[in-house]
Parts: C-alpha cells; sequence; structure tokens
C-alpha cells in the first residue's frame, strides 16, 4: 500500500473539487524531498482551489536511500526542512521573496497565487520527539504526532506549552493534530480534554 501511494497534490486536488468543507492535508509532505518554489506554488495553488482548506502537515523522512536520490542527506535533513519552510513562508507572504540560507538559496522572485489563509496555511511538523516539539515552537503553526502506544494527549500538551512558553511563544499559536488518532469516541474524550483535534 505504502509504494502505491499517490501524490498528494493530486489527490487532495480531486478531493477539494468534490467537497465543499472537508479540511484537506497531507499526512506527511517530505519537504526535503521536494523544491521549495515548487512545493509552495502547489500549497499556495491548492489552498486557493480549496477555498482555503488545506493543512500542510510535513515531516523530514526516515528512510536514507529516499532521501538521498532526491539529493537530501540524512544528516542534514532537518536544518534543510527548517530553511525550506521558511523560504516557503517567505514566498507566500511576500510579494518578491528571496532567501539566502546554509542550503536554500535563491535571489527575488515573485510566487502566485498567494494562499488563501492568511498568512499562510498551517503548517503542522509530524513526529513526536522532544526536537520535533522544538522545531515546531520555533517554524511551525503545529504539532502533528502520531498516537502510539504510550502516547498521552495531557502529557503532550504539557510538553507543547512548556516548550512554547521556555522559547517565548504563545502557545495558543500552536496546535496539536494526532495522526492516527483512536476511531472510538469513547477513546477520543481524554483528546478533547487535552484541547487536541
Amino acid at each position: 500500500r505504502y509504494s502505491l501511494t499517490l501524490d498528494p497534490f493530486v489527490a487532495l486536488s480531486f478531493a477539494a473539487a468534490s467537497t465543499r468543507t472537508l479540511k484537506l492535508g497531507t499526512g506527511i509532505a517530505l519537504v526535503p524531498q521536494r523544491d521549495p518554489i515548487v512545493t509552495a506554488k502547489l500549497v499556495a495553488s491548492l489552498d486557493q482551489l480549496s477555498g482555503g482548506r488545506f493543512i500542510f502537515a510535513i515531516g523530514g523522512g526516515w528512510n536514507v536511500e529516499e532521501m538521498e536520490n532526491h539529493g537530501a542527506r540524512y544528516e542534514t535533513r532537518f536544518k534543510l526542512l527548517r530553511e525550506r519552510v521558511l523560504a516557503m513562508k517567505a514566498l507566500w507572504t511576500q510579494e518578491q521573496a528571496e532567501f539566502h540560507g546554509e542550503l536554500v538559496n535563491f535571489d527575488p522572485v515573485w510566487l502566485y497565487p498567494k494562499p488563501m489563509q492568511k498568512p499562510h496555511p498551517p503548517v503542522l511538523l509530524g513526529g513526536e520527539t522532544d526536537y520535533t516539539v522544538r522545531r515546531v515552537v520555533e517554524f511551525c503553526d503545529g504539532w502533528f504526532p502520531r498516537a502510539r502506544a504510550g502516547w498521552e494527549p495531557m502529557s503532550a500538551a504539557a510538553r507543547l506549552r512548556q516548550a512554547a512558553n521556555s522559547a517565548g511563544r504563545d502557545p495558543a499559536t500552536l496546535s496539536i493534530t494526532v495522526f492516527n488518532a483512536p476511531a472510538d469516541p469513547a477513546a477520543l474524550a481524554p483528546y478533547r480534554d487535552a484541547g487536541i483535534a
């Protein structure tokens, strides 16, 4: 099933055209394996065509051979992810954007359309580690952890709040959306109590 996964932007375009209120999101887009200018245009286009319903959930990836085939290095994938996210945010929010980082570098360019959501669609970072939580606080809009054995919603929400407070960021500006949350409505009560989608 994994090897037969469709391109998320093509598949979500079909979903956007067939629905009116459904939120649409990647789960997840491997940003180190995607060109930031092309990806920024895909995200903005999908957000426009869906009427502002797109959620951009991202990750760094784990498959060394796969990412190296895309020109990314395992050891620097999160540095690359960070720079690409910051570059895309510049492209979405500035009339003429440029970015000069260690791994991402481009001179002034225009990117249209701009996303419908302002300043841009929410960027959620997948993962469960403390490193992930710090990255969420630094340059994302939300956290996208997996509900695995032993994962407890209240302590997860407290971890994110503590990291945000330590970095001087308002925790209310960050969301938590759980990947693979329990389907049983009774099991979702602790998620709702913790303010988790």
